[in-house]
């Protein structure tokens, strides 16, 4: 039995639905996949976006208005854990639900308690499913996706890696939408200061979300001694290669 890895596996809302509702097949790949680590001696924390829109499936309200978006956060939240449920036990795994709420991390006793209850899970083969509480919180809904949450995540609990699953496969060094030429960076060291202020834009399919948020991450998780990997989402096969083989072929590692 080797030393266990732990791993954070964040899967961006973009990924999980298509047209509005949730995207079965990608959310069955995604769990085949963390299945298949678990038996190469990895720990896996899911943090996985979606609520909003699997609420939206049951309750079409306007999604231009944050307090709708609470509500359909919440319809939608145990809406997805059960589909989450369903998939995992195909697999004879058990999945758990933690709500955090956007301040626990502020708190040491907080952090804490959290990490107890993630390390329980862990140990009895449970998959954890993080989400900031967007009922209460909505940093997620404001801000865009989760990715400042699992940077803390992967941080506070404990993780060696935490893996961003994207419409983005991968940072380059110009928006590949618009440049032909444009190059993925494989390794990343460093991130300049400009990256790390650039506006916000989560309507502009380069940046959902935004590519900014998930280099503001990978920053911060860099400056813990930690790493972050972001590849795509919609095919699995950089991600599970990078994992399970240990080879590099597509995909950005940021790694101080």
């Amino acid at each position: 039995m080797g030393l266990m890895k732990r791993v954070v596996i964040k899967v961006g809302s973009h990924v999980i639905t298509e047209n509005g509702s949730i995207a079965k097949s990608r959310m069955l790949a995604l769990v085949q996949l963390i299945a298949e680590l678990k038996t190469h001696h990895y720990e896996v924390i899911l943090i996985s976006s979606g609520a909003v829109s699997a609420g939206y499936t049951q309750l079409p309200l306007n999604r231009s208005v944050v307090a709708n978006k609470q509500a359909l956060a919440a319809i939608g939240q145990p809406y997805l854990l059960k589909m989450y449920q369903e998939k995992f036990a195909r697999f004879n795994l058990l999945c758990s639900q933690v709500l955090l709420s956007a301040d626990v991390f502020k708190f040491k006793e907080h952090v804490e308690h959290a990490k107890n209850a993630i390390d329980t899970l862990l140990e009895n083969n449970v998959v954890p499913i993080i989400n900031e509480n967007d009922t209460v919180s909505i940093e997620e809904l404001v801000f865009g996706d989760n990715d400042r949450l699992s940077a803390h995540v992967a941080h506070y609990f404990d993780a060696s890696l935490l893996v961003i699953l994207s419409d983005i496969d991968a940072f380059y060094d110009k928006d590949p939408n618009k440049y032909d030429d444009a190059k993925r960076r494989a390794v990343v060291h460093t991130i300049e200061e400009d990256e790390l202020k650039a506006e916000h834009t989560p309507n502009n399919e380069f940046a959902t979300g935004g590519i900014v948020t998930k280099l503001q991450s990978a920053d911060f998780l860099m400056r813990e001694g930690r790493e972050m990997f972001l590849a795509s989402g919609f095919d699995l096969g950089d991600v599970s290669t990078f994992l399970i083989d240990g080879t590099h072929k597509g995909g950005t590692l940021f790694k101080a």
